[in-house]
């Protein structure tokens, strides 16, 4: 098996030619084997001003910061100040939902493995004071249940910015000055910020996108997600080694470098126990944790979790079987393939470990009756409309709303073909990869219940007719 000065030798050569190939402007990489650790970058950090990527630059970690979050919760759960089992009501009194009995029954462990079953995807900007996320999770009244609490797993932001406020309740502090004192001071975190006022010390990394997808990649129009959001991921930035360091304490029963106890040992076992399995697609990986995703790879089990925000992208994995953490964080271009090529070199060189084969469209895709599938799905940012031409042929509309509409992005079109029992994929990739489009549930009437992409998205419709972006 390779060893880590291998690795560092081929990062150093080959990380700029892999941002080259794929489009990625710059990019950073930290990778620990036991408490060893190099760093690597090489690309720029803004194609405007030409300023370089360093190993010491810092980039959003995205979503990343829900393992972060989860992390202060059970900290707190370590002292006995919260039970996981209890509705979180028992802590954020304030929260309210459009279901009030499933408010009242939702639990912390619910949120935390992304199943607390109300709609996830809410970025309701509450301005860049420090009652962000208290005002966010009060404006959350209006917003639907998709499923019981606990049913199935649907990827919830807004259930870890309710985390986040049962952080502060219990706290007495914001957000963000519990991720300073709880986690970047025992960790000795040199190169982390939690907002733009800390990441503008360092040499930070903004977001590159592309506003459709034939235009060309521009600077993002703004550096980051709203502060209420924070706790979901909407601005934590820092560097790979700091990412690491972070990595490095789950990997050592809770314990920081300086042997400083984090977490109890007991609890960092909790967090990557299997709550809930994922369906019918690996992409996010194969089940959830407390924060964790969990991914069952040919060669060994890895934890970890990914990260986008406007323009950026993270990636988190931990070998526990080999002691080996590997970060990447870049900022644009196709993120997806760059993973593949860097974290999945370095997993199977250190840790003997294989990233499964990508999902391709099938030679001769099966033609499949429709019926059951087609209609409009929809959420609060977005409207999803599956329809059947008169060749038989599938497409999927994706018209953006809310936030996501004002920022520019426009609606976006694919055609879907049949993979295998309910799961559909995209004919063509996007960054790198074909997502499975898995249709799950029943309404009772010949129709599913949900297009599942990660999110459950509800049908709502028969129609199959796409409305224009509002």
């Amino acid at each position: 098996m390779t060893n880590l000065s291998e690795v560092s030798a081929w990062l150093d050569d080959e990380l700029p030619a892999l941002l080259s190939k794929h489009d990625v402007p710059g990019a950073a990489v930290a990778v620990a084997v036991g408490d060893d650790v190099v760093d690597h970058a090489a690309g720029v950090l803004n194609t405007d001003t030409g300023v370089e990527a360093t190993p010491d630059s810092v980039f959003q970690i995205g979503s990343i910061t829900k393992v972060w979050t989860a992390s202060l919760v059970l900290q707190l759960a370590d002292e006995g100040l919260v039970d996981v089992d209890a509705p979180v009501v028992t802590y954020v009194p304030d929260l309210g939902l459009a279901d009030a009995e499933a408010a009242r029954r939702v639990t912390v462990r619910q949120l935390l493995s992304h199943t607390g079953g109300f709609e996830g995807d809410i970025f309701t900007d509450t301005g860049p004071g420090d009652d962000c996320v208290e005002k966010f999770v009060t404006q959350l009244t209006d917003v639907p249940q998709l499923f019981a609490p606990g049913e199935r797993f649907s990827y919830n932001n807004a259930g870890y910015c309710v985390l986040g406020r049962l952080v502060e309740v219990l706290r007495g502090k914001t957000y963000d000055e519990c991720l300073r004192e709880y986690l970047f001071a025992p960790l000795g975190l040199e190169h982390a910020a939690t907002g733009p006022y800390d990441a503008i010390r360092y040499r930070a990394a903004i977001g590159h996108v592309k506003l459709s997808p034939d235009a060309p990649q521009q600077v993002a129009p703004v550096w980051a997600l709203p502060r209420s959001n924070g706790p979901a991921g909407a601005m934590l930035s820092m560097r790979p080694r700091d990412l690491v360091a972070f990595a490095r304490m789950h990997l050592s029963q809770g314990a920081a470098a300086d042997g400083t106890q984090v977490l109890a040992a007991d609890t960092v076992a909790a967090m990557t126990q299997r709550q809930v399995e994922l369906p019918g697609f690996k992409v996010l990986g194969n089940a959830w944790g407390l924060g964790w995703e969990i991914f069952d790879l040919d060669g060994g089990t890895v934890i970890g979790h990914d990260g986008n925000t406007i323009g950026q992208a993270g990636f988190l994995r931990i070998s526990p079987d080999s002691d080996v953490a590997v970060a990447l964080l870049c900022n644009g271009g196709d993120s997806h393939a760059l993973y593949r090529d860097v974290v999945g070199k370095i997993l199977a060189d250190l840790a003997g470990v294989e990233l499964p084969p990508l999902t391709v469209p099938p030679a001769e895709p099966k033609r499949v009756d429709m019926s059951r599938y087609v209609g409009t799905y929809s959420i609060q940012v977005a409207d999803v409309v599956v329809s059947e031409d008169d060749e038989g042929r599938i497409w999927l509309d994706q018209i953006p709303k809310g936030i996501f509409a004002e920022m520019g992005e426009e609606p976006e079109r694919r055609e879907l073909v049949h993979f295998e029992n309910d799961t559909f994929i995209p004919l063509e990739p996007d960054r790198g990869m074909h997502l499975p489009h898995v249709f799950v549930g029943d309404d009772g009437r010949g129709h599913v219940a949900y297009l599942h992409i990660g999110r459950a998205l509800p049908w709502v419709s028969a129609d199959a007719t796409p409305e224009p972006a509002r």
